[in-house]
């Protein structure tokens, strides 16, 4: 069987920073396989967000074990896996604006010490990644002067330009109006399903979720499976 790219057993996150501790939530188990889609729903305040963070390495539990390709989380050097093995896709996009399309596509390729001259492997699937999203017509353009849209396709492209085996997507669509969610989140599944590659998705958008495989409902400190492709 092959093993899980992500697996995480009894997570907890308990806040202290105030007058009594607040539990968001404990007990959380869930296994992420190659070309999974999983979406997390639930209200607003119930830990989505955090969740997505600490399975990201980007927030630490308060108990709990994670692995990340049977390797425990604490082992793996957390800015290398960030970069390379996982992809983030944030509500905010979080692109420099005074950097064009391009550059901001290449930007994770210049943090792991890659080269992005012309040719180059990264370079190439740069300008790859910039043709599946649908933007060879911005690719010299400050992102500054691109649409919300446009800009959600940039994050897209460069969260998969290291070719991570795990997407996490924050509500991606969550700053779109209606017509251009709809089509950004189309963009994201048929580009994730192209590339092979798993996503994590965080969303309050009842139709971006049912497109996972895997649906998760997050309330009241605990993660309970509504969808699999079993029922």
């Amino acid at each position: 069987m092959t093993p899980p790219l992500l697996e995480a057993e009894n997570l907890q996150k308990v806040f202290y920073d105030t007058q009594e501790p607040f539990e968001l939530f404990q007990k959380i188990n869930l296994s992420i396989f190659p070309k999974d889609t999983v979406s997390c729903t639930g209200r607003s305040g119930e830990g989505k967000t955090t969740l997505l963070h600490i399975l990201g390495g980007l927030e630490q539990a308060t108990a709990g074990t994670i692995c990340v390709m049977g390797k425990p989380l604490q082992e793996w050097n957390l800015e290398l896996m960030r970069n390379c093995t996982f992809g983030f896709i944030f509500q905010a996009f979080h692109i420099l604006e005074e950097l064009d399309v391009l550059q901001n596509i290449l930007l994770p390729c210049r943090i792991a010490r890659k080269s992005i001259r012309p040719n180059s492997i990264y370079y190439d699937r740069a300008r790859n990644l910039i043709a599946q999203v649908g933007l060879e017509n911005r690719i010299s353009l400050k992102t500054k002067w691109l649409s919300g849209g446009e800009k959600q396709r940039v994050a897209i492209a460069r969260a998969l330009i290291m070719d991570p085996a795990l997407i996490f997507a924050d509500e991606p669509t969550g700053n779109l109006d209606s017509i251009t969610a709809g089509t950004v989140g189309e963009l994201l599944f048929d580009i994730v399903s192209r590339e092979a590659k798993a996503l994590f998705l965080v969303t309050h958008q009842a139709d971006l979720a049912s497109k996972c495989q895997y649906r998760y409902f997050l309330h009241q400190g605990t993660l309970e499976l509504i969808k699999s492709p079993g029922f």
